[in-house]
């Protein structure tokens, strides 16, 4: 774990534990404080620099994206209201420091089509020598769990064997983001390609007792870099391959991992409303099948109907602009 080294290391360490120790999660939290300190170091900063204005110029010098700037003032916030409390300080310079205006970032969704394109293409692309079959099998798997039971992409690469229950066709999906965990169905048709996986992993000679539901060549487990580049290069063949776009104060993202899991919660959405129901009165079950940590991270996906909104959104964008 990288350690802070500006001259306020030792009050930044105590925070940390004091946040701990309080139930909060600081890994994530833990890189904005270091972008913090790196900055204190880069200023030659002391105690007489804590002003508004020191803040106001380190909001302007982070050059970070509007979220991650306003993330990093967000905890430094609250680590100088601890420092308030330990009378480290007489007030909170940050108090009155604006976070900046985020940009409106509207993700790629694939249609259910598109889903099921991506996921023969991933299939077709199974190479069969015995050195490369069981890795991309799995990560065609881990992509397939993605797409159809909405996980992060981080979820079924710490999958456990002893996670996987078939009798009663779910998954347990432990330690994830937020300290949360949830037990989740799976369709029958994602019961089958794992048990598919899992004849195909005994019958090669793989380790029986390995921990991890997926693994690859020689049992290693499957790496986050693999089914990223297994992800990209189906994406690529497909012709879905768009770059990052900024209009206005919109952002439209290009495909990643991640929004086959926004693909997932829209689409279900969707077909809620097709049947005559509420898509709003859908959103706690929705909010406990994803894991989140509020029900209003998933009223987000309200905001988008589906991928042809979402195309038809980025068209009329396109053709404002070149119309101006």
């Amino acid at each position: 774990m990288k350690p802070f080294e500006s001259f306020l290391s030792p009050q930044l360490d105590e925070f940390v534990a004091y946040r701990e120790a309080l139930g909060y999660s600081m890994r994530g939290r833990r890189s904005y404080l270091l972008a913090f300190d790196r900055y204190l170091r880069q200023t030659n900063a002391d105690w007489n620099c804590f002003e508004p204005s020191f803040f106001l110029r380190m909001r302007t010098d982070l050059c970070k994206g509007s979220r991650h700037t306003n993330q990093i003032l967000i905890i430094v916030r609250l680590f100088f209201q601890f420092l308030l409390r330990r009378g480290y300080m007489e007030e909170n310079p940050l108090q009155d420091v604006p976070l900046l205006k985020e940009n409106v970032s509207i993700p790629f969704i694939f249609s259910p089509e598109q889903t099921d394109q991506l996921l023969a293409t991933l299939c077709k692309g199974i190479r069969k020598s015995e050195k490369y079959f069981l890795t991309d099998l799995a990560m065609y798997l881990a992509i397939l769990l993605l797409a159809r039971c909405g996980m992060r992409i981080s979820e079924p690469l710490k999958l456990l064997r002893k996670n996987y229950r078939r009798d009663d066709k779910t998954l347990y999906i432990e330690k994830t983001k937020f300290n949360k965990e949830r037990l989740i169905p799976v369709p029958k048709a994602v019961i089958a390609d794992i048990d598919n996986y899992l004849c195909v992993r005994k019958g090669l000679g793989s380790e029986p007792y390995h921990p991890y539901l997926l693994i690859g060549h020689k049992d290693k487990p499957l790496r986050d870099y693999q089914v990223r580049s297994a992800f990209h290069q189906a994406v690529k063949d497909m012709g879905l391959h768009h770059q990052r776009k900024f209009m206005g104060n919109m952002i439209f993202n290009h495909p990643t991992p991640h929004c086959l899991r926004h693909s997932f919660a829209i689409n279900t959405l969707r077909k809620i409303n097709e049947r005559g129901q509420s898509s709003q009165d859908a959103l706690p079950v929705l909010d406990a099948y994803l894991g989140h940590s509020t029900y209003l991270c998933s009223s987000v996906y309200l905001k988008i109907a589906d991928a042809k909104s979402r195309n038809d959104l980025y068209d009329f964008t396109i053709w404002q602009k070149w119309k101006i």
